[in-house]
């Protein structure tokens, strides 16, 4: 994915706030190999996620209340198929400087907002972006990607890990708190991370992997030292989720990138119980703030996502979304699911597109976006046409047949 922040002073007009000053280190639960111990800790209330009938229309939808269309935003919404953002990128090579600082979050993060008008605004970082807060380090290689230069796959490499320390993610709590400024209730603040599989595969291969052979070998060879990695995981995470809301998401979306890779009855050991810790630490302080899952990849886990707990459950464009409606039930929301490449089609066939899922979702909890993030090379004119075609939709109140009415 392609958001993570260094620091420099890029004069880009936002100047870094005091946020977070006190030091000490927040965490909701010990650890259970006794990490080293945390500097700074802080108390978190999620008064900013307090339900109310002035929320932005996302995060209304995403519970469930009544909309009048549905709400639209783009997963990598924020990126390389815009012109604007790779001028950025020349000026600042560097993608964990240009997503670890504040000044530069913020513009990038408000880029397609400027442009587009979206109704979700997510912030510019990676789900690798807490790593190095809780023991992890890692860089980018132009050509490799991610790389952790020592793995995790020993009890002395479980060593390293520690509880969050948010004193190393200023940059995120300052530029969420700008974002929510600037976008006022004209839009929702989103936050994101990476589900505890997902960020696991990273730390045990090394970076990205296309096979997976040796996280997926210590289910077998070494399950208990995989389990602690992933109930560290679930702990920082979803001290990193309340800290983000704390600091003006609105809204949370939980990446479970590589879940997919993972057999159905897998996925259900190794990744499912950590992500459902998740959704219960954060629902006890945050019980207002809406949850959405992603998986790549999740047409044969649909009906296992449902009892996680979270709000919504992003569909990817190979699911069909009347289909995964009908699969999922009615209790919880969706997310989807244009095909990405719809957008380099004629923009009629792209207006269609957009119509049938809309239509197949239904007028209750959806949140219109695409299957997966923009591609490279998306004319932004697609974009554009994409986000006025969702704010031309309106649903039919009167209608029984769970259709959507296009004006």
């Amino acid at each position: 994915m392609e958001t993570i922040p260094t620091s420099i002073n890029s004069g880009l007009g936002w100047k870094s706030s005091p946020l977070f000053q006190q030091s000490n280190c927040f965490n909701l639960l010990s650890s259970p190999f006794k990490p080293k111990p945390s500097l700074t800790k802080f108390t978190l209330t999620c008064s900013a996620a307090s339900s109310s009938s002035s929320d932005p229309l996302l995060v209304k939808a995403a519970r469930g209340d009544p909309v009048s269309r549905p709400p639209a935003w783009m997963m990598r919404q924020a990126g390389r198929y815009m012109a604007i953002y790779r001028k950025l990128a020349e000026k600042h090579p560097s993608f964990r400087e240009r997503s670890e600082t504040t000044d530069l979050i913020v513009e990038i993060s408000l880029q397609p907002w400027k442009a587009f008008r979206p109704d979700g605004v997510i912030i510019f970082s990676d789900i690798l972006t807490p790593l190095p807060a809780f023991g992890i380090d890692f860089d980018i290689e132009d050509v490799r990607g991610p790389v952790i230069q020592s793995p995790i796959r020993s009890e002395e490499g479980l060593k390293v890990l520690h509880p969050i320390d948010f004193d190393k993610l200023r940059f995120v709590g300052e530029s969420l708190k700008i974002l929510q400024q600037e976008v006022g209730g004209d839009a929702a603040v989103l936050g994101f991370v990476g589900a505890p599989w997902t960020l696991a595969t990273y730390i045990v291969e090394g970076g990205t992997t296309r096979t997976y052979t040796n996280i997926k070998s210590m289910c077998h060879t070494a399950p208990h030292i995989l389990r602690t990695l992933l109930s560290h995981l679930s702990k920082a995470i979803a001290d990193y989720i309340v800290f983000q809301v704390e600091s003006g998401a609105h809204c949370i979306q939980i990446f479970d990138s590589w879940g997919g890779q993972l057999p159905p009855h897998m996925w259900e050991l190794w990744s499912k119980p950590y992500i459902k810790e998740i959704v219960n630490l954060v629902k006890k302080k945050c019980p207002d703030t809406p949850l959405v899952l992603y998986i790549n990849g999740n047409g044969g886990l649909l009906e296992r996502m449902v009892d996680t707990g979270v709000d919504v459950i992003g569909l990817d464009w190979t699911v069909d979304m009347a289909d995964g409606r009908r699969r999922l039930g009615s209790g919880i929301g969706v997310q989807g699911n244009v095909d990405p490449a719809s957008l380099f089609s004629p923009l009629t066939s792209l207006t269609e597109e957009i119509q049938r899922v809309v239509r197949s979702a239904g007028p209750r909890q959806h949140i219109l976006n695409l299957g997966h993030g923009v591609l490279v090379g998306t004319p932004e004119e697609a974009v554009a046409h994409f986000f006025d075609v969702a704010r031309s939709l309106k649903f039919d109140t009167v209608s029984q047949n769970n259709t959507a009415n296009v004006a």
